[in-house]
């Protein structure tokens, strides 16, 4: 591992630009029990301190990669829709955030402060982005979060112990459950604190985003490819939002049980079929006036491969529909009536 001292010296040019990132609540909103010699009442906070307008909930950390005062973090740290979003710089001044945008399939959310609030040194202090794809198995990674509260500039150092790892991750909060792909694994520690917060490598540089621990078990976190946070950050810029491909087909995935279930002719790829009918309107296989519909794409077609890549449990459509790029047409293998066939599809945007 390198020196102490080279690890210092990262820690101390990092620390300005790592922030607290919290929701706050209006107190209003919350009942409080008040003693008083022989009353059993409850008083809300005006009755209690009209001083009080707010407090914090929950925490995670987050760093400035832009002096306009765009931040990074996870979406987990952002997740409730109607929340006001505080940001706590490395002095303790506060500042209420914006939330630009929030990509649930990579767990990454864009901040934004104004810059001119913030008493610090002018211009904001900046964490560069390095290459993830660049990260080596057993290279040094510091570690670096700045929960709210308690344990503020918290850092550990490790090392790169697992590259492209996938978790099936769980919001301890909203109980919300989702898979994570290309992670970056680390020995170096990773709690909910120091969560959002960037994995530096040698350079200084940003190449992941502490995103997850495996509970129950120690030395063994997660951080985020910095470089899906570039792809947002550059799809924020160009387009104010960050969009996602759109197929529009509903389907089942075929493994071995589900081919002899229904007597299939392959053990892989997705069958196209529509969700059944549950006290509502039955769903369709294919959407009107969808890519898939526009290119011919039919209930019961089997789809084996997506731009030449084979359709499996482990590759799914929507990993591989990430790597395509939206309205670009792209060529889908599907199987109809025991024959495979080359469809053309021009893929949309899907509205998150």
């Amino acid at each position: 591992m390198q020196t102490d001292n080279s690890i210092v010296q990262i820690v101390k040019k990092a620390l300005p630009a790592v922030v607290s990132i919290a929701v706050v609540q209006e107190l209003e909103d919350f009942e409080f029990p008040l003693k008083q010699p022989g009353k059993k009442s409850l008083k809300t906070k005006k009755e209690i301190s009209p001083s009080l307008p707010s407090i914090v909930l929950g925490g995670g950390s987050g760093f400035i990669v832009d002096d306009n005062g765009i931040i990074l973090t996870n979406r987990h740290v952002v997740t409730d829709p109607l929340g006001e979003y505080l940001v706590v710089m490395p002095n303790g001044q506060k500042i209420m955030a914006e939330i630009l945008a929030r990509d649930p399939i990579h767990d990454i959310a864009i901040l934004k402060i104004n810059p001119s609030a913030a008493i610090s040194a002018s211009p904001l202090p900046v964490i560069p982005l390095g290459d993830s794809l660049k990260a080596e198995l057993g290279e040094t990674v510091v570690a670096i979060g700045n929960a709210l509260g308690m344990f503020r500039n918290t850092v550990s150092a490790g090392v790169v112990s697992g590259l492209s790892r996938e978790i099936q991750a769980q919001n301890e909060i909203t109980n919300e459950s989702s898979k994570l792909r290309g992670l970056l694994q680390t020995d170096a520690a990773i709690n909910p604190g120091n969560s959002g917060g960037p994995l530096l490598n040698l350079q200084g540089e940003a190449i992941g985003i502490n995103a997850a621990m495996v509970s129950g078990a120690e030395n063994i976190g997660f951080a985020l490819p910095i470089n899906n946070a570039k792809w947002a950050l550059k799809e924020l810029k160009q387009y104010g939002r960050i969009r996602q491909p759109y197929l529009g087909v509903r389907y089942l995935a075929i493994d071995s049980e589900l081919k002899h279930q229904f007597g299939l002719p392959v053990s892989y790829g997705v069958l196209v079929m529509a969700e059944p009918e549950i006290k509502q309107a039955r769903k369709q296989a294919v959407v009107p006036g969808s890519p898939a519909a526009k290119a011919g794409l039919k209930e019961a077609d089997i789809i084996l491969e997506i731009q030449g890549k084979k359709v499996t449990t482990e590759q799914t459509v929507n990993d591989i529909l990430e790597m395509c790029h939206i309205g670009r047409e792209i060529p889908v293998k599907i199987l109809r009536d025991g024959r495979e066939k080359i469809l053309k599809i021009i893929l949309g945007e899907k509205t998150i």
